[in-house]
């Protein structure tokens, strides 16, 4: 699975780097460091949507939050493998 997280202006400022704090630290406490691929990437065209965007795989989550990161691991990372 190929996870990225988008670090470009917008998502930036929206707090992206904490919600890849975030995703290393559930990647490492599942032990998915040989299933998951986590990068960061510049701008996945979502820019005007509330919160973070992210791809995984080729499918574009937006919103994400430091809120609700959780809830988003679960149903986009965990559930997929």
């Amino acid at each position: 699975m190929n996870v990225f997280v988008c670090v470009g202006s917008s998502c930036h400022l929206k707090g992206s780097y904490r919600i890849i704090e975030l995703m290393r630290a559930a990647i490492a406490e599942h032990h998915l460091e040989d299933k998951v691929t986590f990068k960061a990437t510049f701008c996945v065209g979502k820019c005007g949507v509330a919160g973070v965007s992210m791809k995984v795989d080729d499918e574009i989550i937006t919103g994400v939050t430091e809120n609700n990161f959780d809830e988003v691991f679960k149903k986009h990372i965990l559930a997929k493998l």
